[in-house]
């Protein structure tokens, strides 16, 4: 009986082409009554995986960083003289709904999300406790596994650092609070804590490339300075307030890339211009980084230590060195009323 050879294909399973061209060839030669196959080719061996790469931190390959020494260098000023008579709002800011600086400024903050103004992230990192103060949200009677009133320094395994601000939600007899996590990325963090990250952005970034990540940010936020128009409007901050908790259920797997914007996250917006932050300033010593627009989440979110763990993991496997932000860093003292503008907004608008 004849076969046919597409039928014999499929019930011998696995051939390859060369072998499916020489049944067909031999079946279709003009007075063949019968169909002879080929010997089958031995598979071709397939290699799944090469040398020992972690590919939760593993690198790209090593090339030349054009963002690196990027950074404007600008000292710090004072306050009482220097930041009020050039306009040089500051940050973090109380902002509560409905609060207003005393800081009269001529400039708007971008109100809509900063991609839809050709700005990237490129960076993350994050603050001990809450730099910006939201009543009832992140303030003065939030609590924490190591309860102290905000300003008072913390010992981190990074040494003393400054805390800021924390949420309501710790309670110390549910276990999500209390059960270690065994931290294998972050260094220095714990269960409990609050903390405030940011998202530094940049129309001067190195956008969609392996080098749009930097540490120190500034060498991101610069890397191509022709390109940003102006200040306030083409650089700017996201900012979000969580607590940490050893409990998957609030894992989110990518918080390297932005705030999260789900459910309550991302909604509640204050948006300001102010400046750069960090402990070298304070009330008496300002940042000349201004103004920059911020988009502060005003609300208190749970997230999962593992979902900072797996941020940290994401920043080991940038081109650019980011270890100096593994860890948590001080925060600011909030800014007095007379260094902060004017111009809050409560929410975005739509851009159409």
């Amino acid at each position: 009986m004849n076969i046919s050879p597409f039928a014999l294909v499929a019930f011998c399973g696995c051939v390859t082409v060369a072998s499916v061209i020489s049944v067909i060839t031999l079946a279709l030669k003009e007075g063949d009554s019968k169909t002879v196959t080929a010997p089958a080719q031995e598979p071709p061996t397939i290699i799944v995986n090469t040398g020992n790469i972690n590919y939760a931190s593993g690198k790209p390959p090593a090339g030349p960083n054009p963002c690196d020494g990027k950074k404007v260098e600008l000292e710090n000023i004072q306050c009482v003289t220097d930041a009020i008579n050039n306009v040089l709002p500051q940050a973090g800011a109380n902002v509560t709904k409905g609060y207003k600086g005393d800081m009269e400024v001529d400039v708007e903050p971008v109100k809509t999300p900063y991609w839809q103004n050709s700005m990237c992230p490129v960076n993350v990192h994050w603050h001990l406790g809450a730099e910006h103060y939201s009543l009832g949200e992140y303030d003065e009677t939030g609590t924490g596994p190591k309860f102290v009133t905000a300003g008072l320094d913390r010992k981190l395994a990074v040494g003393d650092v400054r805390g800021g601000f924390q949420c309501k939600f710790y309670d110390e007899n549910d276990i999500k609070f209390n059960k270690p996590y065994v931290w294998e990325h972050c260094i220095g963090m714990e269960v409990g804590e609050t903390y405030e990250v940011h998202w530094p952005h940049s129309a001067g970034g190195a956008c969609g490339t392996v080098d749009q990540y930097q540490t120190p940010f500034y060498d991101g936020v610069f890397c191509n300075a022709d390109k940003l128009v102006s200040t306030h409007g083409s650089i700017g901050v996201q900012a979000q307030v969580f607590t940490i908790v050893n409990d998957e259920e609030y894992y989110y797997p990518d918080l390297m890339r932005g705030m999260i914007v789900d459910g309550d996250f991302g909604v509640d917006m204050a948006i300001y211009t102010g400046s750069t932050t960090g402990t070298s300033r304070n009330n008496e010593i300002c940042s000349q980084y201004a103004p920059i627009t911020w988009q502060v989440d005003r609300k208190c979110h749970l997230v999962s230590a593992s979902t900072f763990d797996k941020m940290c993991a994401d920043m080991k496997a940038q081109r650019d060195d980011m270890s100096d932000d593994l860890y948590a860093h001080g925060s600011r003292e909030l800014v007095d009323d007379a260094y902060v503008a004017d111009n809050q907004a409560n929410r975005y608008l739509r851009k159409d």
